[in-house]
């Protein structure tokens, strides 16, 4: 079966619709920048998120926060077909504002919702930006769904909790600010003043995920913005922080499912190289 995978940049709700059909990729552990909301249309996934696990088939929503921390993979050996729409923060804090009257970022309580009603509104949403239709349409489509999101599946409180240690909280902001220079374990050891191992240890209690695999996934993030304003895939890779194109490629399409150079023409509305 042939995989194929469709972006769609909506420029009016500032938000991006995938559609995954026929995908047999395995995950690994990784995160995104934005809010994640999507379903499942056929195939059974596993799901690992936040340290819990989920058996999900058609019918179920997942709900991700910026940087939930997740793997997954298929459980029947069967083609997933997926949609979800991804939307980041500052674009989720002005929707929130529309529906609710205040400004905050949303926390989403459980990443999956077991046959929810809402994924009819979801998919309704989805296929109108795909099909690029008017307006007016898309922008009631997406209040509605993030109201109904946002009283059914948050607790109402800020994203942002006091939880994680000051010294890990350090390092995750010095890989926050320097992802584009070559930062060791070594480095990262002596700025949290604790020994490698206590390092990975606590950094991945605290986030999910190891410090290599944060900063890792922190350059792809990055990398994908140069690649949608139309950089060339080596210079994403050096502005990024990647030492060399070839292990950027292999790490981007491991979480991203597709070449930069595949998901740039995407992106662009191009047919696949």
């Amino acid at each position: 079966m042939v995989e194929t995978r469709t972006i769609v940049y909506d420029e009016q709700l500032q938000i991006e619709a995938y559609q995954f059909v026929g995908i047999m990729q395995k995950f690994p552990n990784h995160f995104h920048d934005c809010y994640v909301v999507g379903f499942v249309e056929k195939g059974n996934r596993h799901l690992s998120c936040r340290g819990d696990e989920y058996d999900m088939e058609p019918g179920d929503m997942l709900l991700l926060n910026p940087r939930d921390n997740h793997t997954c993979e298929s459980r029947d050996g069967q083609p997933l077909d997926y949609r979800c729409l991804n939307i980041d923060a500052d674009v989720m804090v002005r929707a929130v504002k529309e529906v609710i009257g205040c400004s905050y970022l949303p926390n989403f309580e459980k990443p999956v919702a077991f046959q929810s009603e809402m994924v009819e509104s979801l998919r309704t949403l989805h296929q109108s930006v795909m099909k690029k239709e008017t307006e007016f349409l898309k922008e009631e489509l997406f209040y509605i769904l993030i109201e109904q999101l946002v009283k059914e599946y948050t607790n109402n409180q800020p994203l942002l909790k006091s939880r994680f240690s000051e010294p890990i909280k350090l390092v995750k902001k010095h890989l926050d600010d320097n992802f584009i220079n070559q930062i060791s374990l070594d480095s990262l050891s002596e700025l949290a003043q604790m020994n490698k191992y206590t390092l990975i240890r606590n950094f991945a209690r605290s986030f999910g995920i190891t410090p290599y695999q944060y900063l890792e996934t922190i350059r792809v993030n990055h990398a994908k913005e140069l690649l949608e304003q139309g950089l060339s895939p080596l210079e994403a890779a050096m502005l990024s922080g990647f030492s060399d194109q070839s292990h950027f490629t292999r790490f981007f399409k491991s979480l991203i499912g597709l070449t930069p150079k595949q998901y740039q023409n995407i992106f662009k509305g191009k047919e696949d190289e």
